[in-house]
Order: C-alpha cells, then structure tokens, then sequence
C-alpha cells in the first residue's frame, strides 16, 4: 500500500514538499478535476502547476529517485 510510503516520505521531506491524500472512492468528481486515469497517482506542483505525475504503485526507493529533482 502507498499510503504508508507517502507518509514516510511526508516525514522525511517535510521541509521540501507538502503531501496531501485524497480518498477517490470519498471525492468521486476530483480526480476528473485533477486529470487522474488510474490508481493510485502522485501529482506534483510547483507553484500551482503540475510539473510530474506519477501513477501506480512503486517502491519507497523508486519514489524517492522520481522525487528527488523536486525535493
């Protein structure tokens, strides 16, 4: 599950990026907003523009290398 990567990646980089999760199944109409086509996917911002997505399941050290150019 990613939902414990995120957060451990939240802790680790706090300072260099914010995390934020939404439930898909609970916000049925924000993926559309947010142009998401599977699950789970990882957007990244930077000031208001997506620069990166990220979609699937991948491992912490995998997550951290697409990261790392960001944070």
């Amino acid at each position: 599950q990613l939902s414990p990567i995120l957060e451990e990646i939240a802790n680790e980089k706090g300072d260099a990026l914010t995390v934020v999760k939404m439930d898909a199944d609970a916000n049925p109409v924000t993926p559309a907003q947010y142009r998401v086509t599977g699950l789970p996917t990882i957007n990244l911002y930077n000031n208001g523009e997506l620069v990166k997505s990220i979609v699937g399941v991948r491992p912490k050290s995998a997550l951290l290398k697409e990261l790392s150019e960001f944070a």
